[in-house]
């Protein structure tokens, strides 16, 4: 079920109609979709924070725009001031709940592995996945348990099994989740020795 959002029509797009936006606790944004004409909205930013934070970055959000119905729609992407760290911008992209779609979906590993507990380092090289579902079937993360992951064992795409019904689309020989083994003094020692720069020997001055 889609989680509500409430939108204002924005039509005066001027440099200071938006920063009022912007000092009134609501942020200018886009909703837009195939075959959509895009429209110029308003949305109050705290509640935007809100909804993604409890429902999940690719949550299903239906937007209810004054004076007209209730879209449904994802968070496509987003501005956030370096500086101040808050919102300054978002942008909504209008699904259709019976066409699948391709999302980066987050990977959460989950439990300690067997090869951290004799000493290795469990590494991930990549924190989402693609994927690809209808809106509604669109999960909010993977999970991947590492327990019985021993030093020099790695987890990859082909070894997951999707819960839902959605599909992966990265390679399958992508790598979720590895083992390495524990990096020794001696090593340490020798990788330093090896980067040090070689001493430049001066001629004497006859």
């Amino acid at each position: 079920m889609a989680v509500k959002l409430n939108a204002q029509k924005r039509e005066d797009l001027a440099k200071s109609a938006t920063n009022e936006i912007r000092n009134s606790g609501r942020i200018p944004a886009v909703v837009y979709g195939k075959d959509k004409e895009a429209k110029t909205v308003s949305v109050d930013s705290i509640d935007l924070i809100k909804t993604v934070r409890d429902e999940g970055r690719n949550a299903i959000i239906s937007l209810q725009v004054e004076g007209g119905d209730a879209v449904d729609v994802m968070l496509h992407d987003y501005q956030i001031d370096p500086i101040k760290d808050n919102l300054l911008h978002a942008d909504f992209y209008i699904v259709n709940m019976s066409e699948e779609m391709d999302v980066e979906v987050s990977v959460r590993l989950e439990g300690q592995a067997k090869g951290e507990k004799e000493g290795g380092v469990l590494q991930q090289p990549f924190y989402e996945i693609q994927v690809r579902a209808k809106p509604s079937d669109i999960p909010e993360e993977i999970v991947v348990d590492v327990s019985d992951l021993e030093v020099n064992d790695s987890l990859s795409i082909s070894d997951l099994t999707p819960t839902g019904n959605y599909e992966f689309l990265d390679s399958p020989d992508t790598v979720i989740a590895s083992v390495v083994p524990p990096t020794t003094e001696e090593e340490i020692e020798t990788d330093a020795d090896e980067g040090a720069e070689p001493e430049v020997i001066k001629e004497k001055d006859e």
